[in-house]
């Protein structure tokens, strides 16, 4: 099963490579950007079939090593079979 993690700053935690891409949208004539956070996508291919399973043990992927849980927020996303 396949799954996606996606992991971003949470509210209130400074994001500078956020900020610095705003800027630099900015210069380039992009006007109307009100904020830009920037994360991570993770992939993930895992040895079930199983959606309930597949999730709780994505989670705890997450909360060991994919995210920082003091400042980070994550989304688990099961992706549909092909």
């Amino acid at each position: 099963m396949k799954v996606q993690v996606h992991t971003t700053l949470k509210e209130g935690v400074l994001d500078p490579q956020g900020k610095a891409v705003e800027s630099a949208l900015e210069n380039l004539g992009f006007n109307g950007i009100n904020k830009i956070r920037q994360g991570k996508l993770f992939d993930i291919d895992l040895e079930t079939n199983n959606k309930e399973e597949a999730e709780k043990i994505t989670k705890e992927i997450c909360k060991i090593l994919l995210a920082n849980m003091v400042i980070e927020d994550y989304i688990v996303k099961i992706l549909p079979d092909n």
